[in-house]
């Protein structure tokens, strides 16, 4: 309860600036053999709560690069998600690289101790063989609620292993199924105080055979001339399965910021652009 209200009451901090960052672990994302599930998944999951993602992370399952990263982290500010390497696998270093990261060693937390005691038990099934906790196989299974000193849980619906928090960073298991539930804990418990603090809203239109280089100078006047309004140009060489303008080069140019400040943006980049030489095409819900 008492980190509950620390995080809640971040003093002197401006809640609208809080960033939040992802750290997805794991060397099956960046083979190939699996593909990641937990960025989108985030980004639903914020932009759900009036929230977005400002930064994102792959590393391998190696203890070196783990570190290096969790230690950049924490020094950041940010709220942080880190989803795989949590497990008691030879590959799961997390927990360890979470504690060297801090300065600090893993230990047994006596929540996750329990609840781990307790599936166990249900996985047993009334097996006293299989129930019975001293031996090496159920002692190795202790050992994925070994984490950094003065973490607290992360219950998990899942499964009832829980993931783990500490200086606002959230470690879920790399299992989506388990890892969205755990993430929206985490939100829905610690940051109620951010949700929807910001009328943020984004509009864009498309370009066709519009040009960066000659769009860029007027891009920047917007940003200089409506403070907290930001310009974003996002450039294709054409998709002919689309038809239409979207079959050869264009560009769709938007902008994004709180809705209030939006409406004058918006006319100047549309008066901008025209002035410019280019045509709009507008976009529809059926594009």
């Amino acid at each position: 309860m008492v980190e509950v209200i620390k995080k809640l009451s971040v003093e002197g901090s401006d809640v609208n600036a809080r960033r939040f960052g992802l750290i997805v672990i794991g060397d099956e994302i960046l083979s190939g053999r699996r593909q990641d599930k937990h960025l989108g998944k985030l980004i639903e999951l914020l932009n759900e709560r009036g929230l977005s993602l400002s930064w994102a992370k792959y590393v391998a399952d190696d203890p070196e690069q783990i570190t290096a990263t969790l230690k950049d982290s924490f020094t950041s500010g940010d709220v942080v998600f880190s989803t795989g390497g949590i497990g008691a696998t030879p590959d799961d270093h997390t927990r360890q690289c979470a504690a060297l990261a801090l300065g600090t060693k893993t230990k047994l937390h006596p929540t996750a101790q329990e609840l781990i005691a307790s599936r166990i038990q249900i996985m047993a099934e009334g097996d006293p063989m299989k129930a019975d906790l001293n031996t090496a196989e159920n002692q190795h299974r202790f050992k994925m609620g070994e984490f950094p000193i003065g973490s607290d849980i992360i219950p998990n619906p899942y499964n009832q292993i829980p993931g783990f928090s500490i200086r606002e960073h959230y470690f879920v298991p790399g299992f989506p199924v388990m890892a969205a539930p755990m993430m929206a804990w985490c939100l829905d418990t610690y940051y109620q105080n951010l949700f929807h603090r910001e009328n943020w809203a984004e509009q864009s239109f498309i370009v066709p055979k519009g040009i960066e280089s000659v769009l860029t100078p007027l891009m920047e006047r917007i940003e200089a001339s409506f403070p907290g309004v930001k310009v974003f140009s996002l450039p294709s060489v054409g998709d002919s399965s689309r038809g239409g303008v979207y079959a050869e080069r264009h560009i769709e140019l938007g902008i994004k910021g709180n809705a209030i400040l939006l409406e004058s943006a918006w006319i100047a980049l549309r008066t901008g652009t025209e002035a410019l030489g280019y045509a709009i095409h507008d976009i529809s819900k059926s594009d």
